[in-house]
């Protein structure tokens, strides 16, 4: 049995897609699953996630700290059997990177795990202050715990 990979996709991957990297992490089998996460622009290469996600996490018993934002690339359809979005603007912006219409049946938008077929948003909390955060961090650890029992049942 091969490991499943999953990616976890926002804009900058420095608030959402790092919380939801972290989210799951913490409910999967590291043996069995492996979760990263990536941003669809690089304005942020390189950067922790920002204060407003490392404290909501902490809260929750999460250290992101470590994570460093990194950039989407073709080759992650390659890669990962499953990639998550955050929003309608991330399905736009990986469309463009998709070299075949076959790279983008890994792609959902992760409320639809928990919502099927909504295509519902995660709004971006960047800049948003702690009550975003939190709000985002919720709605990514309802997602994520679909996430890790639909794993779990494959």
């Amino acid at each position: 049995m091969s490991k499943k990979k999953v990616l976890m996709v926002c804009l900058g991957n420095i608030c959402r897609s790092p919380l939801a990297e972290a989210l799951l992490r913490s409910k999967v089998n590291p043996e069995k699953v492996e979760v990263d996460s990536a941003g669809l622009d690089s304005y942020h290469l390189g950067e922790p996630p920002c204060k407003s996600s490392r404290e909501v996490a902490k809260e929750n018993g999460l250290d992101i700290s470590g994570l460093r934002a990194r950039a989407f690339t073709p080759s992650d359809f390659d890669r990962f059997d499953y990639i998550y979005i955050m929003d309608r603007f991330n399905w736009d912006l990986i469309q463009q990177k998709a070299r075949k219409p076959e790279d983008l049946k890994k792609v959902d938008f992760i409320l639809n795990e928990i919502f099927p077929g909504e295509n519902m948003e995660v709004p971006d909390s960047y800049q948003k202050g702690q009550n975003a955060a939190r709000l985002v961090y919720n709605m990514l650890d309802e997602a994520t715990t679909a996430i890790a029992k639909k794993l779990q049942s494959e």
